[in-house]
């Protein structure tokens, strides 16, 4: 047996999130069919994070095991002819590993980036649906950016934490949060050791609250030290989060995308 691991990118608009469901639209499901299909063999497949509906990835790993012998192109070309245009493998590589050591997705997982992009507009914008996420009223963004210092470090980030969480524990390490801003869109840049279910979505919708008037800067590290969910807003919609790079050691030699300034895209 050999294991596999893809590099995945993927529009979530129209999928019901990674993981496999009984109606099988979802990401795994869409993509272990087209596994099963290329291989022909059943393939099961393991993701360095799940996504949830409407949520996209601009570089999401996964690994498999497999007795299958296919180059690494071939896994590439292969396997992205039986996906739609939602999905695209990016590139894939064996992994050399010995019994004490054996690579995996999550596991060897030692850091994660996520960006959300925010378009702040008086009118929405149909081009954007699904992509991006839509605020009317005006956003101070020098505002938000002082009240997110409160955030970097380890900290327990259980205000921002889903009740169905299944992390272990709630302590986290921030290790950065950026906001940027290019016209009418806000990126927000988050980078940690590992997140919990919504973390991300939790505080940027806490940040907005910030950016619009609705609380002042020190909000956010009160909400922190509550460590209580109530005290901080609602979850924000889905549309603009984008799991953007996962980051292991180098010993694994993962032929991962050249991180790019994501913004230019939008601009």
């Amino acid at each position: 047996m050999k294991r596999i691991v893809l590099g995945i990118e993927y529009d979530g608009t129209s999928w019901q999130g990674w993981q496999t469901q009984v109606h099988k639209n979802t990401v795994q499901d869409r993509l272990e069919a087209a596994l099963r299909e290329f291989s022909q063999s059943d393939i099961a497949i393991t993701c360095a994070g799940r996504t949830d509906a409407g949520v996209h990835a601009l570089e999401q790993v996964i690994h498999f095991d497999t007795a299958v012998k296919r180059e690494a192109h071939s896994w590439v070309r292969g396997v992205n002819a039986f996906l739609p245009g939602s999905i695209v493998v990016h590139w894939a590589c064996e992994v050399d590993s010995i019994p004490t050591d054996y690579f995996h997705a999550r596991f060897s997982a030692i850091a994660r980036t996520y960006h959300y992009v925010l378009y702040n507009n008086p009118i929405r914008s149909p081009l954007l649906a699904g992509k991006a996420g839509w605020v009317f009223r005006p956003l101070d963004v020098d505002k938000m950016r002082v009240a997110a210092q409160a955030l970097i470090g380890e900290h327990d980030f259980s205000a921002f934490r889903d009740s169905q969480c299944q992390a272990k524990s709630p302590l986290k390490i921030m290790h950065a949060l950026s906001i940027a801003q290019h016209g009418a869109l806000i990126v927000f840049t988050v980078h940690a050791n590992a997140f919990l279910h919504h973390m991300v979505r939790n505080i940027v919708g806490s940040l907005i609250y910030v950016g619009n008037g609705n609380r002042s800067s020190s909000w956010l590290r009160q909400v922190l030290d509550s460590r209580d969910r109530t005290q901080a807003a609602p979850t924000f919609m889905p549309d603009g989060l984008y799991l953007a790079k996962i980051e292991y050691a180098k010993k694994w030699c993962l032929p991962q995308k050249r991180t790019s300034p994501f913004p230019d895209f939008w601009v």
